[in-house]
């Protein structure tokens, strides 16, 4: 059977004079962008670049909302209502859909950040009221999570959902990522990812940190775009791919 999986990566992460990664090649590979909207990075610079960019080049524009947290660039975690949830998102979206919109492209998608998006996977009424801001705002968005609260109650809904896996991180037992505060969270040999990525494409299967075999599956396979060598590596991983029979597609095309 055919298989087709989307490349995204985050971009914008960038703030006033500081780039967090080479915005403009990592588009040239990616298939979907999720934006930084301003609260934990990003400006309306930086915003305005990555989106003219990714619209150029055909690839699908989403929001990566995350908690107003510069310094903790959105890895801290916050105390948040509700309604703080609701409103804090539909502001970050109508912030990068207005720089969709002048481009001349459409938002395809919404990808909760960092610590905040760690919350709608365990918190169901953070996921509910994330939710309630998307479908109020446009309920044809994708959603891209991990598996968790927020997938279940996107799904009860009926909306469009597109699960992650992750090229550079390591998983435990339970199908969770090993947090960044262990020194092994993220996998820096380049053949080892590689050889990962396409077993979790093709085979749906990734081997633990402890060894085990698990199961694993998504449409999205991310590739953060700060990691160290993250270009060259994101042209391998899509190069090894097409090179085994996997379409390349952003996910508005194919979900």
């Amino acid at each position: 059977m055919e298989r087709v999986i989307d490349i995204i990566s985050d971009l914008g992460e960038g703030f006033g004079l500081y780039e967090a990664a080479d915005d403009a090649s990592i588009i040239e590979i990616v298939s979907s962008a999720s934006v930084a909207c301003g609260f934990h990075a990003g400006d309306p610079r930086t915003m305005a670049k990555a989106v003219h960019e990714a619209i150029k080049k055909g690839v699908g524009v989403g929001a990566h909302p995350g908690f107003p947290d510069l310094i903790g660039f959105g890895r801290r975690n916050i105390s948040v209502t509700p309604w703080e949830v609701k409103t804090d998102i539909l502001y970050q979206l109508g912030a990068l859909d207005a720089f969709v919109r002048v481009a001349g492209g459409k938002l395809q998608h919404m990808c909760p950040h960092g610590s905040l998006g760690d919350l709608s996977m365990v918190n169901r009424e953070c996921a509910a009221a994330m939710l309630e801001a998307v479908i109020e705002f446009d309920p044809s968005l994708i959603i891209v999570t991990q598996a968790g609260e927020l997938e279940h109650l996107a799904r009860e809904k009926g909306m469009k959902v597109a699960k992650l896996i992750f090229a550079d991180r390591a998983y435990n037992d339970d199908g969770t990522l090993v947090s960044r505060r262990n020194s092994n969270a993220v996998i820096h040999d380049k053949d080892i990812v590689i050889d990962r990525c396409i077993r979790m494409v093709i085979e749906g299967k990734v081997e633990t940190i402890t060894g085990k075999e698990i199961a694993v599956e998504g449409e999205s396979i991310l590739i953060h775009g700060d990691t160290a060598g993250s270009l060259t590596l994101a042209k391998d991983i899509k190069a090894a791919l097409i090179d085994r029979g996997v379409e390349i597609k952003k996910l508005a095309d194919w979900l």
